[in-house]
């Protein structure tokens, strides 16, 4: 029986674990915990790479790749791919990330984050306070808007999410020696 340490399609896990590495180099993310600068050439070639990438598996799995298709560490791969392509992909993942929760297949704070994503983009204000942008002089990065501000931390709790000014410590350390290019902080 598949489970997400052995997953049924061990090929295709395989292929998402390679592009999430490259995915975090690309940000300058290391396993070591030491960071570089982002390569933003490199990011945008990898984002569509992958975004493509992401439609054939979704397209040959008939659906989102969950835990039990590919295990937990590569369907976290298909997420952050997901979380790094355009707006069309994202709904998509959106709606077939909503179903693989529903089965356990998918996390929460997945779908938290790809949901705050998606409302970044269309421009609305976000719900679990996970998404950064430039601030209008280009000096730092601020929280995009959230829907009632005041219960933050509950909606978060709900979803597994930890208190948002331990978050915004992280985004702040992790953007603190990056050249603010991108629209948004990823964690």
């Amino acid at each position: 029986m598949p489970t997400p340490d052995h997953p049924q399609q061990p090929g295709l896990a395989a292929e998402l674990l390679r592009r999430m590495a490259a995915d975090q180099h690309a940000r300058g993310i290391r396993e070591d915990s030491n960071h570089l600068p982002p390569d933003y050439e490199r990011m945008r070639t990898l984002d569509a790479d992958n975004a493509e990438a992401l439609r054939r598996i979704i397209r040959e799995c008939g659906g989102w790749p969950g835990h039990s298709l590919v295990g937990k560490e590569a369907a976290e791969g298909a997420w952050l791919i997901a979380q790094h392509s355009d707006l069309d992909l994202q709904l998509t993942c959106l709606d077939l990330l909503t179903r693989a929760v529903d089965q356990e297949e998918a996390t929460r704070e997945q779908l938290a984050l790809l949901t705050d994503r998606v409302l970044m983009w269309q421009g609305k204000p976000q719900i679990y306070g996970t998404q950064y942008h430039l601030s209008h002089d280009g000096r730092e990065y601020q929280l995009w808007d959230v829907v009632d501000p005041e219960h933050l931390d509950r909606r978060r709790a709900s979803v597994g999410l930890g208190p948002h000014a331990e978050y915004d410590v992280i985004i702040r350390q992790m953007t603190a020696n990056v050249a603010p290019t991108e629209r948004t902080a990823e964690p």
